[in-house]
């Protein structure tokens, strides 16, 4: 049986911000990751890609997206087009016009904190775990 797959877009090599949280949450909890950072070569020894589209899996189990919302507007045109079972905007990346335009895209939006929907506490999370 394959592992469940996640892009973390807006991974961070930050380990105290949640971009970063989010990748190692996974991780530890079975995952095949794969952190978008337009500039990381990797992030918590997981190569990083550009965008979402260059993820290299066909469809995604989740995307969990931690970026301001500007940043998120730009982004979802590209995760509309990469196909995945949902499509978590967490806090900081939820605003209403966020929420709007990713559900007008017809995309699976849950709308929380990835990292304690898979069982992990990110305010645990230290930055030596």
């Amino acid at each position: 049986m394959s592992k469940p797959t996640i892009a973390v877009v807006g991974a961070s090599a930050d380990r105290g911000k949640f971009g970063n949280k989010a990748v190692r949450a996974y991780l530890r909890q079975g995952y095949a990751v794969y952190p978008v950072h337009p500039r990381a070569a990797a992030i918590e020894g997981q190569p990083a890609y550009r965008s979402v589209l260059d993820v290299p899996v066909a469809d995604l189990d989740r995307v969990s997206i931690y970026l301001p919302p500007d940043v998120a507007l730009q982004v979802l045109e590209e995760v509309a087009q990469k196909p995945a079972r949902e499509v978590w905007l967490n806090p900081g990346a939820d605003s209403p016009a966020v929420v709007a335009r990713a559900r007008a895209l017809g995309l699976p939006v849950v709308v929380g904190c990835s990292i304690l929907a898979v069982g992990v506490d990110p305010h645990a999370l230290g930055e030596r775990d």
